[in-house]
């Protein structure tokens, strides 16, 4: 992408309530560490999500590929992780899959093998001559099916939780 984000991410975005929690936490004495208390709470309700996301990958066939070559299904697997951000122009949590930047100059990896169209990339040792390769279709996408709801339930009780901690401290 051209702004330098992630190929593609799930998320739960634009969450209501969200900014006001953010503003309550930053009228607190301690408002930095609620912050950092509410981010790591919102992360963990979305980690299973992105252990989910990682199976996915590493189930996808490797097809004949080199067994010098760096690993790619690890390579992307280990660039999926859970990303909240609290304030700014975007806020909110979701499971990105970031860019696999210096593995077989092939930094869309994650967004390439996620299409059903593939991706084209030269035969090794002849420049010439192209193929089109397929991933696991929409292993990304798939890993989430049907469970959208429960990380977006488990990371509104994160920030429930936290609007609840600064409600007691006031009252």
């Amino acid at each position: 992408m051209a702004d330098g984000g992630p190929p593609f991410s799930l998320g739960v975005e634009s969450v209501e309530g969200l900014d006001a929690l953010v503003r309550a936490l930053r009228a607190e004495e301690d408002g930095k560490q609620l912050r950092k208390d509410l981010a790591k709470n919102m992360r963990e309700a979305l980690k299973p999500g992105a252990q989910q996301a990682k199976s996915s990958i590493m189930a996808m066939a490797s097809g004949g590929i080199m067994a010098t070559a760096p690993a790619l299904r690890s390579s992307i697997a280990r660039k999926i992780r859970p990303e909240v951000k609290l304030g700014g122009r975007w806020s909110g949590a979701r499971v990105k899959a970031f860019k696999t930047k210096n593995i077989r100059n092939f930094p869309n990896a994650p967004k390439r093998t996620n299409r059903a169209s593939g991706w084209r990339h030269p035969v090794w040792g002849n420049r010439d001559n192209w193929v089109t390769q397929h991933g696991k279709i929409e292993w990304f996408d798939r890993a989430f099916q049907g469970r959208e709801g429960i990380y977006k339930q488990a990371v509104e009780q994160a920030m429930e939780d936290m609007a609840r901690r600064i409600a007691n401290r006031v009252g």
